[in-house]
C-alpha cells in the first residue's frame, strides 16, 4: 500500500480493494510510527482526515467519485487550512489557527482529497535545507544525517519516506525542485500565476509559486489538474485555460529538441551528478530526442539578483507580523514600540531576520537604485536569456543541484555556501518559467535530480517528457535502504549507489499545541 503511487491508489479505490478510511488509517499509523526519524510533519490532522475519508467513501458509494476522491495527501505548512495551525515553520505563527482555507486547499477539498497533515518547512520558506524550522530540521530518508533540502523539505521527506503518497510545496527559488532532487522524488514548479497564491503565506510575492511533490510525473499531472486555474481572489493569477495534464503523458518524444546550457556544467558541479545527467540525456536521445548546447550567459548573476529581490519583498511582506492582530506577542510590553521590537525579535529566527535586514537595506533611500533597481534589470536579462534559448529548443535540461544532499549543520555557518546550492534553480523563478526535477541517478546512496525547464505554460510538455523518461527508467521507483523492514531497496545502476546505513535522529522537538485564537492572515 505505502509504495503505491497516487494513480495506483486511485485504481485500488475504484476496484474496491480498500476504502479511503482504510487508506487514511494506515497512512496515519505509519506517520505516527515512523516520523520521529524524519520530523517531516508539524501537525497530523487525524480527526479531520478520517472525516474527509468517510465523506469520500460515501461519495464513492453514491457513484459521484472523481479522479481524486479519497486520495491522501499532505500540505506544506505555508497554506492556510481552516481550523488547523498554519505556522509557516515559525515561532511567530505557532499559535495561529487559520480561519479560512487557501484556494489550493479548497480545490483539493472540493476534489475529495484527504489531508493527513501539515509538513515541516524552513521558516517562512527561507532556506535550502529545512534547518531553519522552529520545529527542528526535517531529515532526508536516504540518510538521516543529511538535509532533505528546503524550503519544502518536510513535503519531500514525507513523500520519499512513503509517509504520504504526495504533498504540496511552494517554490520561490527552487524550494520544490531542490528538495525533490535531494530526496529522489518528482517535483514541478508551474509557471508563475498558474496556481493561486491566495492563502499561501507570502515570502516573495513576485517569485512564490505552489506546486506538487510526488513519486512520479503521472502523479504530478493528477495533482496539477486539481491545483491549476484562475483565481479572482489572487491578483497574480493568470486567466488562462487549464489543459488536462494527463492527456499527453504518453506522447512519443521523437523530434524533441533539448538544450544543454554550458553554464550549468561548471567546474563546481559534482562529477557524479554530471555523469548521471549526461546518462539521462543519452536516454532521451534513445527515445528520439536531439540535443544541442545553448548558453544562458547571465546565469551567474541569478544568485546576487535573487538575494536582493527576494529579501526586499520579504521585508515588505513580513512587516505585518508585529504582535498586534495575530501571531506571537512578547510578554508584558512596556509600550507599543517595545511590543513591536520584542515580538519580532522573539518570533523570527536568525535567517528570517537576516533577510529582513538585507531587504530593508536594499529598499532604503540612497540604496534602492544601486541594489533593488539593478537587480530587477538583471532579472530582465535573465528572462531574456531563457526566451532566446527556448526559441531554439523545446526544453532545457541540466542538473537540479550542484551537489547531492549535504550533512546537517554543514553549511549553516556559511550563508553564501548555502545560497549557492540554489544556483541552478533561482533563475527560473526570476523568469517566471515552469521547471521540474526528476530522479536520474544515485551517488553514495543519495539521489540525483535532473532539472527540466520549459516555456511559459508548457507544464504539459514537461510532464510528458518526464513521464516518458520514467517509463524507460526506474530511478523514481527506488527507495531508501531499510525503508520497509520486509523490503530491500532495489539494485541501482551505478557502482556508487549503495546506500549507507541511516541513523535514527533524536526525537524531534514536540510541537506545541495550537492556541484557539482566530485571526486574519494575508
Amino acid at each position: 500500500m505505502f509504495d503505491k503511487t497516487l494513480a495506483d491508489l486511485a485504481k485500488g479505490l475504484d476496484a474496491g480493494e480498500y476504502s479511503s478510511v482504510e487508506l487514511t488509517r494506515n497512512f496515519i499509523a505509519r506517520i505516527n510510527a515512523e516520523d520521529h526519524r524524519y520530523n517531516s510533519f508539524i501537525s497530523v490532522t487525524e480527526e479531520q482526515a478520517l472525516a474527509q475519508a468517510t465523506a469520500a467513501d460515501a461519495q464513492r458509494a453514491a457513484g459521484n467519485a472523481g479522479p481524486f476522491t479519497g486520495l491522501p495527501i499532505a500540505h506544506k505548512d505555508i497554506f492556510c487550512t481552516k481550523g488547523v495551525r498554519t505556522s509557516c515553520g515559525s515561532k511567530m505563527l505557532d499559535n495561529f489557527i487559520a480561519p479560512y482555507n487557501a484556494t489550493l486547499v479548497e480545490k483539493f477539498n472540493a476534489a475529495g482529497a484527504v489531508c493527513l497533515g501539515k509538513t515541516n518547512m524552513d521558516e517562512f520558506a527561507m532556506g535550502s535545507s529545512n534547518e531553519n524550522s522552529f520545529y527542528g530540521p526535517a531529515r532526508n530518508p536516504w540518510n538521516t544525517d543529511c538535509v532533505p533540502g528546503g524550503s519544502s523539505g518536510g513535503s519531500a521527506a514525507a513523500v520519499a519516506a512513503r509517509l504520504v503518497p504526495a504533498a504540496t510545496g511552494t517554490d520561490t527559488g527552487g524550494s520544490i525542485r531542490q528538495p525533490a532532487a535531494l530526496c529522489g522524488i518528482t517535483g514541478i514548479k508551474p509557471t508563475y500565476g498558474r496556481v493561486s497564491r491566495y492563502g499561501m503565506i507570502a515570502f516573495a510575492s513576485s517569485l512564490d509559486q505552489g506546486g506538487p511533490m510526488t513519486r512520479s510525473a503521472e502523479d504530478a499531472a493528477l495533482m496539477l489538474n486539481i491545483m491549476a486555474g484562475f483565481d479572482p481572489k489572487d491578483s497574480t493569477s493568470m486567466e488562462r485555460e487549464v489543459p488536462d495534464y494527463c492527456a499527453d503523458l504518453n506522447q512519443p518524444l521523437k523530434g524533441l529538441k533539448i538544450g544543454l546550457p554550458k553554464e550549468f556544467f561548471c567546474a563546481d558541479l559534482n562529477p557524479a551528478i554530471a555523469t548521471s545527467v549526461q546518462a539521462a540525456i543519452k536516454e532521451f536521445q534513445a527515445l528520439g530526442a536531439t540535443v544541442r548546447e545553448i548558453s544562458l550567459p547571465n546565469t551567474a548573476l541569478a544568485v546576487p539578483a535573487y538575494y536582493i529581490i527576494a529579501p526586499s519583498e520579504a521585508s515588505s511582506n513580513l512587516s505585518r507580523f508585529d504582535g498586534v492582530r495575530y501571531g506571537h506577542r512578547c510578554a508584558d510590553p512596556v509600550d507599543l514600540e517595545d511590543m513591536y521590537k520584542r515580538s519580532r525579535g522573539e518570533g523570527f529566527g536568525t535567517e528570517v531576520k537576516r533577510r529582513i535586514m538585507v531587504g530593508t537595506y536594499a529598499l532604503s533611500e540612497g540604496f534602492y537604485d544601486a541594489y533593488y533597481k539593478k537587480a530587477q534589470q538583471i532579472r530582465r536579462l535573465i528572462r531574456q536569456d531563457f526566451i532566446d534559448a527556448l526559441q531554439q529548443v523545446d526544453v532545457i535540461m541540466g542538473p537540479t543541484t550542484p551537489h547531492p544532499a549535504f550533512k546537517l549543520g554543514e553549511k549553516t555557518a556559511d550563508p553564501i555556501a548555502m545560497y549557492m546550492e540554489d544556483i541552478f534553480t533561482l533563475s527560473l523563478n526570476l523568469a517566471g518559467l515552469p521547471g521540474m526535477s526528476i530522479p536520474c541517478g544515485n551517488t553514495h546512496g543519495l539521489p540525483i535530480g535532473l532539472q527540466i525547464i520549459g516555456n511559459y505554460f508548457a507544464e504539459a510538455k514537461l510532464l510528458n517528457v518526464a513521464h516518458q523518461f520514467q517509463q524507460a527508467t526506474d530511478w523514481h521507483q527506488q527507495v531508501p535502504a531499510g525503508l520497509y523492514p520486509e523490503t530491500k531497496s532495489p539494485e541501482t545502476k551505478s557502482p556508487e549507489t549503495k546506500s549507507p546505513e541511516t541513523k535514527s535522529p533524536e526525537t524531534s522537538p514536540e510541537t506545541k499545541s495550537p492556541a484557539t485564537n482566530s485571526a486574519e492572515a494575508s
